[in-house]
C-alpha cells in the first residue's frame, strides 16, 4: 500500500520543506508515502478567466501524467468533504481494505485544480473552508496523514 501526495510548485521556503521532510520522515514507518511536484506555470498580471483556465488545464495534465489507472484520487479543494483526524483514519483504513492500491491525494496551484484533474478525482477533500498558502497546506495534509497512521496504528496522539 502506497500514499502520494502531487503538489503543484515547489516547496521554496526552508522552514516549510523541513516540516514536509519531517512528517514524511515519521510516515516511512506506515508504508510508503511520496511527495511528487509538478511545476507551476507562470500567471500573467493581466489574466483573464479563460487564461486562468488554460493554466489549470496545462498543470492538470501535468498532474494527471503522475496518476496511475488504479489509483484512488483525493483532489484537495474548499468544497470538498470534511473529516476530522479519527474520521480521516478510518476513511483511508477503509480504502485500503477495498483493495486501493494507491492514495494519491492532489494540491492544486494557486489557481486550484483544472476540470480535467476534479474529473478524474474519485472524491474531494476539504482541511477547512479557508484559504491557506499552499506550501503550508502541503505540511498540514502530510501532518494530517501523519496522526491518521498513528489512530490507525493506536498509538497515542495528542487531541
Amino acid at each position: 500500500m502506497s500514499t502520494a501526495v502531487i503538489a503543484v510548485g515547489r516547496m521554496k521556503e526552508k522552514p516549510y520543506r523541513q516540516m514536509a521532510d519531517e512528517y514524511l520522515k515519521r510516515l516511512q514507518r506506515y508504508g510508503k508515502y511520496e511527495e511528487i511536484e509538478i511545476p507551476d506555470l507562470a500567471e500573467p498580471v493581466n489574466t483573464s478567466p479563460a487564461i486562468e483556465e488554460q493554466i489549470k488545464e496545462k498543470e492538470g495534465a501535468a498532474i494527471l501524467q503522475r496518476i496511475r489507472p488504479g489509483d484512488h484520487v483525493i483532489a484537495m479543494t474548499i468544497p470538498g468533504k470534511a473529516y476530522d483526524s479519527p474520521g480521516l483514519s478510518e476513511r483511508l483504513t477503509a480504502l485500503r481494505s477495498a483493495g486501493a492500491s494507491r492514495i494519491v491525494f492532489v494540491i492544486g496551484g494557486s489557481l486550484g485544480l483544472g476540470r480535467n484533474v476534479l474529473d478524474r478525482a474519485d472524491e474531494e477533500m476539504t482541511m477547512s473552508r479557508m484559504t491557506f498558502p499552499h506550501q503550508l497546506a502541503r505540511v498540514m495534509l502530510l501532518e494530517q496523514l501523519y496522526r491518521s497512521e498513528k489512530i490507525a496504528a493506536g498509538e497515542r496522539y495528542h487531541k
